[in-house]
């Protein structure tokens, strides 16, 4: 399907499900709360009426994305299967929350391209490595510096942090709360929610 096409079939989407498409792609290092986030703004969106749905970077590589390791093919290649997931639910009537560290920008860059610019909202989780490291809800960090995770992100492959994203959550200097109602005022002022 060309991009034309695919902009009509959106159009068509919006239309039948009356709301625009959104998928929020959470983008941070391990233990920024990516995914505390997404659960806990889901959680507020169904209690306001609204379907949504998330996906989270780990649960996602112990189904879809089983068998992927974390070369840099294989971690491109799980953005795009989690990108192509978000972009069917959001265009099937969901809030699509995506918590993925997605690294490099060229990842994202391909999420947004897959998902369409126009659904695509990059929201960086921002938490500085020291706070990501001494959260380590699941003792990653620990095992990377023991040298048991080689390339891990934040400790041997770099994070690239977001240029331009739609929106910041420094999670060091604010709670989940806060930061679930920045990505709620969001919605509202992009016409998703009211």
């Amino acid at each position: 399907m060309d991009e034309r096409s695919a902009a009509v079939a959106r159009a068509t989407a919006w239309r039948l499900v009356g709301k625009r498409p959104t998928v929020l792609w959470l983008t941070g290092l391990s233990g920024a709360g990516k995914s505390t986030i997404a659960s806990a703004a889901a959680l507020k969106l169904q209690a306001l009426g609204y379907h949504c749905v998330v996906l989270d970077g780990d649960e996602m590589r112990q189904g879809l994305c089983q068998g992927l390791g974390f070369s840099d093919a294989e971690r491109t290649e799980n953005i795009r299967r989690v990108a192509e997931v978000a972009r069917l639910f959001s265009q099937n009537g969901a809030i699509v929350l995506a918590a993925l560290i997605t690294p490099q920008q060229r990842q994202r860059t391909l999420a947004r391209h897959v998902i369409g610019a126009d659904a695509f909202v990059e929201v960086f989780v921002d938490a500085p490595l020291a706070v990501a490291e001494a959260r380590d809800p699941k003792g990653l960090y620990r095992r990377a510096r023991a040298g048991q995770l080689p390339g891990f992100t934040g400790i041997d492959a770099r994070y690239e942090p977001p240029l331009w994203p739609h929106m910041k959550l420094n999670t060091a200097d604010s709670t989940c709360e806060q930061a679930v109602q920045a990505l709620l005022g969001y919605l509202y002022g992009r016409g998703v929610v009211s």
